[in-house]
């Protein structure tokens, strides 16, 4: 069950934001009784924690990093690869933004999901500076940060209407992996 309604939650979540879905919307798209959605989460809050831990999952680990990984085989080429990855993503119709930065916004930083978001984007950047790090650039934590502008400015663009937000931004990463080498 409690698989069950994290997955409910994961689409509305995902597509809708936080505030925009009620309690008992999430019990009915569950399937669950009541007292079985409180008996696994106490409140919607621990839930959209539960929601958060699977899109860094579904999405960071095996969408993304995992994606760009087996599309090219250096680790130089699997930085550019993300953008890549962007790109198809932002030309699908259920392009929804990324959850991080849209709880981020939507709760702000010193609620507990935006803590929570917060935290999860510092885990993106570990993913990018493990790359760089694997490619021997250098100062990695400054090009990790960089490189995380890039990639949510380029989210934030297609979500905008640009879908052409990841070429631009895979064309400014190309110049920022050349400041950063050896």
């Amino acid at each position: 069950m409690h698989e069950r309604i994290v997955s409910a939650a994961y689409d509305l979540f995902a597509r809708r934001g936080v505030r925009d879905v009620g309690i008992n919307e999430l019990i009915s798209s569950s399937g669950v009784a009541k007292a079985t959605f409180y008996r696994h989460f106490a409140s919607k809050d621990e839930l959209v924690l539960a929601f958060l831990e699977k899109r860094d999952q579904v999405w960071t680990l095996n969408a993304i990093v995992g994606e760009a990984r087996r599309r090219a085989d250096t680790p130089e080429q699997q930085l550019l690869a993300i953008f890549d990855v962007f790109s198809d993503w932002f030309h699908r119709t259920d392009f929804e933004a990324c959850s991080f930065i849209n709880v981020l916004l939507e709760m702000g930083a010193s609620h507990p999901l935006g803590r929570a978001s917060i935290d999860y984007l510092a885990k993106i950047r570990g993913h990018v500076k493990q790359l760089a790090d694997e490619a021997g650039l250098q100062r990695t934590d400054d090009f990790s940060r960089s490189w995380h502008i890039l990639m949510k400015g380029s989210i934030i663009s297609a979500a905008e209407g640009d879908l052409d937000a990841a070429r631009r931004a895979r064309r400014l990463a190309g110049w920022l992996i050349e400041d950063h080498r050896a």
